[in-house]
């Protein structure tokens, strides 16, 4: 276990909704609430954790994106996430502005 959370946290990058957006095509991106570790997130995922994932879903803390997400970002297409790829889902969680 430990192996793969060094390993999310090399490959943890930040990107704007600009280079994020054509994964929209593949329907891969998973949005991962701020409460969330995004590190624990892509763990639970990989490891096919389902009663977590299911728990964090039916929280509403794990999930798509909604249409007025993604209608906001794209007015805003710098907006900064922080993202790891699960294949085949691209989990992202968005960067507060400093």
């Amino acid at each position: 276990m430990s192996g793969m959370i060094e390993s999310f946290k090399r490959d943890l990058a930040e990107v704007s909704w600009r280079e994020l957006k054509i994964h929209l095509q593949r329907d891969a991106i998973i949005i991962v609430a701020d409460p969330i570790d995004l590190i624990a997130a892509a763990v639970a995922v990989a490891d096919d954790d389902k009663d977590q994932v299911a728990a964090w879903i039916a929280a509403g803390q794990l999930g798509k994106p909604s249409e007025k997400q993604l209608e906001s970002w794209e007015q805003e297409m710098e907006k900064r996430f922080q993202m790891l790829i699960v294949q085949p889902y691209i989990l992202v969680q968005g960067v507060m502005d400093a």
